[in-house]
């Protein structure tokens, strides 16, 4: 009972904190996941249907979120404004690392270098690397990654398939269980 609880308190990042989604943030949950500038950031943080429904998100919520053992709401002075995921990969030593952040709360890039930085040290356990995958002209996504201490690996050309352009190329930062932690 005692572990149950200390597993739902947040954990606190400055006025950041880091908690496990409930179904009542189905709400403020819809401030990025019906965005169309935030759902092609949001690789593995979103909703997988575009443009979803209040009760497309209750599933989502209630099937994806709720069961994944590192899927928090990132809230900002007690608000939910996004999301950050780290999903194990089929190599037991790797995980991605993914978040998504409402886009009024863009260009507060503490707020989420540091919601990354908390999510991929809480996964650290068996793991020895967390990495993630952004698009290479997102200037402000690589410069979030790498103040939460991520370091650029690769950019790999013409990677990935994005609407209303035919491919674009992703930059691969990684966190390993040895590099030194930011506080």
């Amino acid at each position: 009972m005692e572990q149950e609880a200390a597993a739902r308190a947040p954990e606190h990042v400055g006025k950041v904190t880091l908690r496990p989604f409930d179904l009542a943030d189905v709400d403020a949950m819809t401030a990025w996941a019906s965005d169309p500038v935030v759902l092609p950031t949001a690789s593995t943080t979103s909703c997988p249907n575009p443009n979803p429904s209040r009760d497309a998100l209750l599933a989502f919520l209630r099937d994806t979120v709720l069961p994944h053992p590192c899927f928090r709401a990132v809230c900002l002075s007690g608000a939910v404004v996004g999301a950050v995921s780290v999903t194990p990969t089929d190599d037991r030593c790797r995980a991605e690392v993914g978040i998504a952040l409402s886009r009024a709360h863009w260009g507060k890039g503490a707020a989420a270098a540091m919601a990354l930085s908390r999510a991929a040290v809480a996964a650290f356990g068996d793991l020895e690397r967390v990495e993630a995958l952004v698009d290479a002209d997102d200037a402000a996504a690589r410069r979030v990654l790498e103040d939460a201490g991520f370091c650029l690996e690769a950019v790999l050309r013409s990677y990935r398939a994005v609407e209303g352009r035919l491919t674009t190329d992703v930059a691969v930062y990684s966190l390993i269980s040895t590099d030194p932690l930011i506080d």
